[in-house]
């Protein structure tokens, strides 16, 4: 059996814990779809940006 690499063994587990995340949110009653898992998040700058106009 061959090693796998450091970054195969990350994306594997990055995968896995998304598809894990949607099958509990779909347990819990919340509607999910593929395209959910694809969203990239806001970074960090914007997400403040957000927040502190929504404080004004």
């Amino acid at each position: 059996m061959e090693k796998l690499s450091i970054q195969a063994k990350k994306a594997y587990f990055a995968k896995h814990r998304k598809s894990n995340f949607s099958a509990s949110l779909r347990l819990e009653g919340f509607s999910t779809s593929i395209n959910d898992e694809e969203c990239k998040l806001p970074s960090r700058k914007a997400a403040l940006k957000a927040v502190q106009q929504l404080k004004v």
